[in-house]
Order: C-alpha cells, then sequence, then structure tokens
C-alpha cells in the first residue's frame, strides 16, 4: 500500500478536515473522505493520520489501543504503526494508507495524493 506521508506536499491536495482544537494532545478523530474512513491522532503535538480500516478483516482501526506509535487492530491483534502505515504483526500482512497531516490557519488538514 503507498505510503502517502512519503509525497512531496506539491503532489499532494489538502482538504481541511476540523479545527485543530478538536485533536488535542493524546486523542484520536474519526473523519470520513469520500467512502474512506481515516482516523487521526496526536501523539504528543505529532500529528498523523491512518486509514482506519484494518487491512486483515475490515475493522475499525482506531477503536483499538495504541502502544507508542503502534495500533492494535481490537478484532484478531494485527498492529500497525500510525506514523506509515506499515502492518508490524499478524495476522494482516497488508500495510494500510498513512496519510500527511497538517495544522493551517488552525485547521486540520490531510493531503490526498493530487489526481
Amino acid at each position: 500500500m503507498l505510503n502517502y506521508t512519503e509525497y512531496d506536499e506539491s503532489q499532494c491536495e489538502f482538504l481541511e478536515i476540523a479545527p485543530a482544537s478538536e485533536l488535542p494532545d493524546g486523542e484520536r478523530l474519526f473523519v470520513d473522505i469520500g467512502d474512506t474512513p481515516i482516523v487521526m491522532f496526536n501523539l504528543a503535538g505529532r500529528l498523523y493520520a491512518i486509514n482506519d480500516t484494518c487491512s486483515h478483516a475490515d475493522c475499525s482501526l482506531g477503536d483499538g489501543e495504541l502502544e507508542d506509535h503502534e495500533i492494535i487492530c481490537p478484532c484478531h491483534g494485527a498492529r500497525f504503526d500510525v506514523r506509515t502505515g506499515k502492518v508490524l504483526a499478524l495476522p494482516a500482512v497488508e500495510d494500510i494508507p498513512a496519510y500527511p497531516v497538517r495544522v493551517r490557519d488552525g485547521t486540520l488538514e490531510i493531503g490526498l495524493p493530487k489526481k
């Protein structure tokens, strides 16, 4: 799966999501962009966004426990790195998309590849 965080910002179209105040430190925010569920994290002031669907069993990853930078799927225990979307533990074997996040004028924005 493509890791969109590796894109240069000029290759992305950034979409406004919510006021930055809606994602305080240590919290997560669920959003849908079209038919794509995304979960955003604020970890010690660093912002991350990943697809909210486990590549193993279509469960909501955002409902899982967070250990450091690893999200644990609540259905079967697969682990993913919230910084990159890389799968870290079975039963999942396929990475999930990770998206660049920025704050502009007090607003959270997620970057998607330009079409």
